[in-house]
């Protein structure tokens, strides 16, 4: 099922729905004769472009997913909890790269978010969750090493390296800590599936999102007026997030 969603899903991605529609508008005009549908497809397929590359298009909907929850800027609330738990954002092997290129940009982000409330929480353990998916090494093995590297000692540091995606880090960090309440460290985009998936299995996370893609302060920029491969970043975002959020719904795994 996990690689079934892996295959799958990138087909409803915004930048592969684009070059399909595309691509069917250029066999229609190369090989049919109708010559009017395919200028009818391809004009489709340049207006989805388009859309999807502004990024004040995909901050419309990107907005409610990072902005449900508050990041964490006073940890004086929270002395009392015991963990802080940081979820896989991806990364590679490559030996040749130094440690900071191997993590992605979301397991970095969310590493370093970890590490600062980590620090500001006395006696709080950090755990690593993630496992290996397409590499030798799991996630959680790569972002400890990075933790080490940041001065972090590997006796404040508990791995989680089965888990596949989030329902199944949901499980086995239960497993691990219980039902005690826990700080949870994610992108600010994923962080309501998490929260919901954790919260299904009886657990009390609090929400420290990190990673925000949507900036409101910035009013106007000449940038805002062309399209961006990161616009086609944030729409590629938003269709993951709802479509994990669907599929998460229909297998049972959240509340509707």
């Amino acid at each position: 099922m996990f690689l079934f969603k892996k295959i799958v899903a990138p087909f409803f991605f915004p930048l592969p729905i684009c070059f399909e529609i595309l691509l069917i508008g250029l066999l229609t005009l190369w090989f049919t004769r109708r010559q009017k549908t395919g200028k009818v497809i391809v004009s489709i397929g340049v207006f989805w472009l388009a859309l999807i590359s502004y990024g004040a298009v995909s901050n419309i909907f990107l907005a409610p997913l990072e902005f449900k929850y508050s990041p964490i800027t006073d940890t004086s609330a929270f002395q009392d909890v015991k963990w802080v738990v940081v979820l896989r954002g991806g990364h590679f092997s490559d030996p040749k790269l130094p440690i900071t290129d191997q993590l992605s940009g979301a397991s970095l982000v969310r590493l370093v978010e970890g590490i600062r409330i980590h620090k500001k929480i006395s006696n709080s353990t950090l755990m690593l969750s993630g496992g290996s998916v397409f590499d030798s090494t799991s996630d959680a093995g790569a972002m400890a090493k990075m933790a080490m590297a940041l001065g972090i000692e590997k006796k404040e540091i508990v791995l989680e390296s089965q888990s596949k995606d989030t329902k199944d880090q949901a499980l086995f960090i239960r497993n691990i800590i219980g039902n005690n309440r826990f700080v949870l460290v994610t992108s600010a985009s994923h962080m309501a599936r998490s929260v919901a998936l954790f919260a299904a299995k009886g657990m009390k996370p609090i929400p420290a999102p990190t990673g925000f893609w949507v900036n409101n302060t910035l009013k106007m920029s000449p940038a805002r007026f062309f399209p961006s491969g990161k616009g086609i970043d944030k729409m590629q975002r938003v269709v993951y997030e709802y479509l994990g959020i669907a599929w998460a719904r229909l297998r049972g795994q959240i509340s509707p």
